[in-house]
């Protein structure tokens, strides 16, 4: 893939943007859940975590030697684990209340899934 680097450059950005978007909405007790803000819940800030590997992912990226190539593949996985884990547990239905989800989540995905097809197609180092 020729445009695979600027693929990811642009996943990774997609990928900040998207932390600081609305995931969830509560409907009951009117709570709006995003990876920075999660006040009146008890799952943390699971944006930061996204946003620590996406930094590693562009540096990695940049770096042109094979061993950034091989821990950006591992760096890439842990951080498409870490939203498949964001999205079911968020979405996760409980004492049946199902939460609204939003378009920040569906962004989260998508861009782990684009960074890791393109830290499958790295630029050669030369």
């Amino acid at each position: 893939m020729r445009y695979a680097t600027w693929i990811g450059i642009a996943a990774a950005l997609l990928l900040a943007l998207a932390c600081t978007m609305p995931w969830v909405l509560i409907p009951s007790k009117q709570l709006i859940i995003s990876g920075i803000d999660a006040t009146g819940t008890r799952y943390g800030k699971p944006g930061y975590l996204h946003l620590l590997l996406g930094a590693f992912y562009l540096i990695f990226t940049l770096v042109s030697a094979v061993w950034a190539k091989r821990a950006n593949l591992l760096v890439v996985a842990f951080n498409l684990a870490w939203a498949l884990r964001n999205f079911l547990i968020l979405s996760l239905c409980r004492g049946g209340e199902c939460p609204e989800r939003l378009m920040g989540l569906y962004w989260l995905l998508i861009a782990s899934i684009l960074m890791l097809v393109a830290a499958l197609f790295p630029k050669k180092p030369s």
